[in-house]
Parts: C-alpha cells; structure tokens; sequence
C-alpha cells in the first residue's frame, strides 16, 4: 500500500470511530440504551464521507504540487 491509501483508510477509520462515539455518547446522555446498528450507520456512513474528503485532498494537494 502507498502513503496515499493509508491516509485514506486511517482518516476513514479514524473519523468514523471518533463521530460514532460522540453520537453514542449524546444518545447515552438522552438516557437511550446503546444500539449498535446505530452505532455501525454513523461509522460507515461518516466514515465513507471522511475517506471522501481525504482522498479528494490528497488528489488537491498531489495537483498543486505538480
């Protein structure tokens, strides 16, 4: 693997476990039990969004420099 896809896949992961947690967190605050398909949409979906916006950085950045 190249620097790039590792970027993508750590600021996915990353970003995804770090936005599930705060939103279990408002959902235990709320007094709600902890749901984990709840839990797994805003990984993904959160998740996918920040691999997104890496790789669409990194693809800016990689173009500027050339």
């Amino acid at each position: 693997m190249n620097k790039q896809i590792k970027s993508i896949i750590i600021g996915g992961l990353f970003g995804g476990t770090v936005f599930a947690g705060i939103m279990a967190g408002f959902d235990y605050s709320d007094g709600e039990n902890f749901k984990i398909w709840r839990f797994l949409w805003n990984f993904f979906f959160f998740g996918g969004f920040m691999s997104f916006l890496t790789y669409h950085n990194l693809k800016k950045q990689s173009k500027n420099e050339k």
